[in-house]
């Protein structure tokens, strides 16, 4: 069984939500990732959430059989400014505390750069990086665990704190709470210069590593490129899913055996892509 579903703000920011509702009710996904200031046009600023405003866009979304799988509050947990970091903080904590009302348990980011914008930088891949993201998640861990929330991190190779399946477990590993899981994306891990082994060892490698800890799977596809005059090929990133080299017939397969019923959410989508998505389905039976 697949639950495929979309990230709400790829069909752009709207208002009212019902009319975002409607938009994304088209496409019959059985869930969304919403991330509230990229979906919604009037989404309440820092500090303004209230259990009467996320139960209102729960209610909306339920009407047309839509759950919301992920709140998406993606922040710079490692994020130069103090001042910065600390408001950002603020705003995870305060989307942990509203998420159940929400219909929702997971709050998901990704794990930030030393550049504001979580853009590269080469300081990223410091020792004192890893322990000032560490610094941040055993903070929010306390909100989390406090309210039945969970924590999603996403990696990103060559570019965030977490770049790698050997540091998201060693991440993992350094806190075992149950409320911090992994919002698993195998094209975001795949590095820039591309893989040095095989996609089917690569999606095994990351289930043996963190499987039990995968909340939720976010889906989209890549491409190696050669440019003219040069031997080397580059990591093409964020085609929609099926459109690129990502072996989603094996990847699904190996969902399908370790991780039924998980929420797949698809990346830069449109009507043709869940299309595409749901022929690989059909293939797998």
């Amino acid at each position: 069984m697949f639950n495929f579903g979309l990230r709400a703000h790829d069909y752009g920011k709207q208002t009212p939500p019902e009319k975002l509702a409607e938009t994304l009710s088209q496409y019959k996904p059985a869930s969304i990732q919403l991330a509230l200031s990229k979906a919604l046009s009037d989404a309440p600023k820092d500090g303004g959430l209230s259990s009467g405003y996320a139960h209102a866009i729960r209610r909306i979304f339920e009407r047309k059989d839509i759950a919301i799988s992920v709140l998406g509050c993606y922040i710079n947990p490692v994020h130069p400014n103090a001042d910065t970091r600390e408001k950002l903080l603020r705003r995870f904590e305060e989307h942990l505390c509203y998420a159940p009302d929400f219909g929702c348990s997971l709050v998901g980011t990704e794990t930030g750069s030393r550049n504001p914008d979580c853009s590269f930088h080469p300081d990223t891949a410091k020792p004192e990086t890893f322990d000032l993201l560490c610094a941040s998640l055993e903070r929010l861990l306390k909100t989390a665990e406090k309210r039945g929330t969970i924590i999603g991190v996403e990696a990103v190779a060559d570019q965030h704190t977490i770049s790698s399946i050997e540091l998201m477990k060693r991440l993992l590993d350094l806190f075992p709470s149950p409320c911090l899981k992994v919002i698993y994306d195998p094209v975001n891990l795949v590095p820039l210069s591309g893989l040095s082994e095989t996609q089917e060892a690569f999606f095994n490698r990351a289930f043996d590593a963190f499987g039990d800890r995968i909340a939720a799977i976010h889906a989209k596809d890549f491409r190696m490129e050669k440019k003219a005059n040069d031997v080397s090929a580059l990591k093409i990133n964020s085609l929609p899913a099926g459109t690129g080299d990502m072996d989603y017939k094996t990847f699904l397969s190996l969902i399908a055996q370790k991780k039924p019923g998980v929420d797949i959410l698809l990346e830069n989508s449109a009507p043709e892509t869940i299309s595409l998505m749901r022929r690989e389905t059909y293939q797998l039976r």
